[in-house]
């Protein structure tokens, strides 16, 4: 009998249609907690199991929140902010979470599109039970086996993710836009609807295309761009392999007549069930 939160057809050493290998969570119950006092514990692996995995995207996690962020600061020094994506752009890609059941369900959705014409090429949903609570900084441990099953079922791997949320605009510099980069190898960048840390220091320009650096301390780390005129600006950042000075280029590339850049609205749509599939029947 398998264990509670097992993931249903993740195994090991079988062949994917994409040449990647299943990842298999391995649950077990470790010494979850947040500090040491018996009162203060948050037994994140008891309730809920894939908080203590063997992963790629969480080496060595024991499911506690300070190993958690301890991890997110190691893999943040992993993060490349230089462009190695191909070039040209072939195919680009949006992913997004959302939940259902009450949050019980992780719902991601993944759509791969021609980079040249738009053209959705496949839009992929991974549903998986929802791996652990909501915990401010540790966004990406609680959305990325989800997000990681979505793309496992492209038929390719794009050559540039666009990721809802923060690249390296995070308090250690790790959002799930570089979480997702680091973990799959793939380029990615950012697309967060407000700040998470930071500030711009200029005031931003009511016309569309127009960005200003945000800064935490000396360091900037990101952008805020006015995707729409009259729309509240998007927060841009390099998650990985793109450069500071190209994210939000890159993302106005890809940005049409809506206040999100194609790849990550069509994501949200599906992600969100706004697309006409949520009918669909729950996936493996």
């Amino acid at each position: 009998m398998e264990p509670r939160g097992y993931l249903r057809g993740h195994r090991d050493n079988r062949p994917h249609r994409n040449g990647w290998a299943h990842r298999r969570h391995d649950p077990w119950y470790g010494d979850a907690h947040e500090g040491n006092h018996p009162k203060g514990r948050i037994l994140l692996a008891v309730a809920y199991p894939f908080c203590a995995m063997s992963d790629p995207a969480f080496p060595a996690w024991d499911g506690s929140t300070a190993a958690a962020r301890q991890l997110q600061a190691e893999l943040a020094r992993q993060v490349v902010l230089r462009d190695r994506f191909h070039v040209p752009l072939r195919t680009v890609a949006g992913f997004d979470v959302g939940f259902e059941d009450s949050g019980r369900s992780t719902r991601a959705a993944a759509v791969l599109l021609d980079a040249d014409s738009g053209e959705i090429l496949a839009s992929e949903v991974a549903r998986l039970p929802t791996s652990m609570p909501y915990i401010p900084g540790l966004l990406s441990f609680r959305e990325l086996p989800a997000l990681l099953a979505a793309l496992e079922r492209l038929p390719q791997a794009p050559d540039l993710a666009f990721v809802d949320g923060h690249g390296i605009a995070h308090p250690r510099r790790l959002g799930i836009a570089a979480h997702f980069g680091v973990a799959t190898g793939l380029p990615s960048i950012g697309v967060a609807k407000k700040l998470l840390v930071g500030s711009a220091r200029m005031q931003l320009h009511d016309m569309r295309g127009a960005f200003t650096p945000v800064r935490d301390g000396e360091q900037q780390i990101g952008w805020l761009l006015r995707s729409k005129p009259r729309c509240l600006p998007l927060v841009v950042s390099p998650g990985h392999k793109v450069a500071m000075a190209s994210a939000a280029e890159l993302v106005m590339r890809f940005t049409g007549s809506y206040r999100l850049p194609e790849p990550t609205r069509l994501a949200d749509r599906l992600a969100s069930r706004r697309d006409g599939r949520g009918s669909a029947a729950p996936q493996p």
